[in-house]
């Protein structure tokens, strides 16, 4: 029997803020304003990283790539959520489900990646500042861009492809506001073991993998930083490291929470809880993390404003 014959459910209603109905209109506006001013702080980094000459360089780099992945990774949850917060019938199609699984997977995945990217470059700018330019060159950069891309892309194909395969012919009520993994596999009618450990393998590749790499430039980084003589100049190091630290902890707390406990441990409501978190809470973080607390980069802001109301003719 074929995939598609066996597959009753055609789609999924979503439940994740059925308890909170009264507060939905104003969930709604609160999280419309979060989403328009993460869309306008990453649009601010992405345009002015692009703009100002003195911001190409490998950290500005992944740092506007970073924001793209944000930009996206909002843009396949967020407006959904919105619309859903408003309408009756808050479906999804079975194609859709997996579209949305998919692209988030993918996106999030390559999210893990990249900032064990951002590590390393760290460790190159520390550890060996007299070759930075040379070891991170262009080239160097989208390469790193697009392993991350690809890791991110294996591991979402594979991970969909299994949860997508299996039979739903029960209840299609999903008990969360989008496709995640764990709520979707509760609803199929049954899965092996195999399926549960492989995809349990792709979430420790996709999470532990990056972090361990993260963890190791950071030894290295740490090690060299405590060898400067200068009170001043550790400090200024280490204070180049705290706004990559502070993003890897939520997200990987958040990510490893969700995805790295045993099935028997699923609740519904913390997950809703969690997942609010990273996907409307972190990305409205992670910019003034990063860029709006920077002095360097609040002064390319104002420069590329100068520059683009009195161009130079």
């Amino acid at each position: 029997m074929e995939w598609v014959n066996e597959t009753l459910v055609r789609e999924f209603v979503f439940l994740g803020f059925s308890s909170l109905a009264g507060l939905q209109r104003l969930l709604f506006i609160v999280f419309l304003l979060i989403y328009l001013f993460t869309l306008g702080t990453n649009a601010i980094i992405i345009s002015t990283i692009v703009l100002d000459r003195a911001l190409h360089t490998p950290m500005y780099f992944f740092l506007a790539v970073l924001s793209c992945f944000e930009t996206c990774y909002t843009f396949i949850l967020v407006p959904k959520m919105l619309v859903d917060l408003l309408a009756q019938k808050k479906t999804i199609s079975f194609l859709g489900c997996s579209i949305q699984m998919f692209s988030f997977l993918f996106l999030g995945c390559s999210h893990s990646f990249l900032l064990a990217v951002m590590g390393y470059v760290r460790y190159v700018a520390i550890c060996n500042p007299l070759r930075y330019t040379v070891l991170m060159g262009y080239g160097v950069c989208v390469g790193l861009v697009t392993a991350a891309c690809a890791c991110g892309f294996t591991v979402s194909l594979v991970t969909t492809s299994l949860v997508f395969h299996l039979p739903f012919h029960s209840s299609n009520q999903l008990h969360h506001f989008f496709c995640d993994i764990s709520p979707v596999l509760k609803l199929a009618s049954h899965h092996s073991h195999l399926s549960q450990l492989v995809i349990f393998m792709l979430a420790v590749f996709a999470l532990i993998i990056p972090l361990s790499l993260i963890l190791v430039s950071y030894i290295r980084i740490i090690s060299a930083i405590l060898k400067i003589p200068s009170s001043v100049g550790r400090y200024k190091a280490f204070s180049t490291c705290a706004s990559h630290l502070i993003v890897v902890t939520v997200h990987y707390g958040c990510a490893s929470f969700i995805y790295l406990r045993p099935k028997s441990h699923y609740s519904s409501s913390q997950d809703t809880l969690i997942s609010v978190s990273y996907t409307i809470l972190t990305p409205l973080f992670n910019p003034m993390v990063y860029s709006l607390r920077n002095k360097e980069f609040k002064s390319a802001v104002r420069r590329t404003m100068i520059q683009t109301s009195y161009p130079v003719n």
